[in-house]
């Protein structure tokens, strides 16, 4: 079986192409359960006693939910149309941008819905506090860290036991 070293640049557009069709299925994963349980609160009757600002607040959060679902899902679309084209780079590149995309708004959605739990069950500090803590964390292992390793690995000069990921991918 012949290692990353010996594809060539259709191969390695075709295996970046499907790793970022198989990392999608876990993102979609999070964000169709997000959605469904952001629709059912509606129907229950605290939601219809709940204020106006709480109300807001989950509407934010539905609305990002369904913009990270139609960032998620559009490489898988893109592909569908486009592969038979020829245009995997094409695919690759608009795909990895609506991927971040996507997860920026995951991770807002997931925010505002714990933020608004947080304000029913204790208040709006309660809601400040764990907001800036479930957003700073969603930033700190989403975004700082992956940047950190890849600033770090270019400064690392030993030979790595793992080869790197192709530059195409991680854009």
């Amino acid at each position: 079986m012949s290692g990353p070293d010996e594809e060539t640049p259709n191969q390695r557009l075709a295996r970046n192409v499907n790793e970022l069709l198989g990392e999608l299925r876990v993102a979609q994963a999070g964000v169709q359960i997000l959605f469904g349980f952001l629709l059912t609160v509606v129907f229950t009757g605290e939601f219809r006693a709940a204020s106006g600002f709480e109300k807001a607040v989950h509407l934010v959060a539905v609305l990002l939910a369904v913009v990270s679902t139609a960032l998620l899902s559009s490489p898988a679309a893109w592909h569908r149309i486009l592969f038979r084209a020829g245009r995997r780079d094409d695919i690759l590149r608009a795909g990895n941008r609506a991927v971040l995309a996507g997860l920026v708004c995951l991770a807002a959605a997931i925010t505002a819905t714990v933020s608004l739990i947080a304000k029913v069950v204790y208040g709006p500090i309660a809601m400040a506090i764990v907001g800036g803590l479930v957003g700073i964390t969603f930033a700190v292992l989403w975004f700082v860290v992956p940047n950190f390793l890849s600033n770090h690995a270019q400064q690392d000069t030993r030979p790595s036991p793992v080869p790197p990921r192709d530059s195409a991918a991680a854009e």
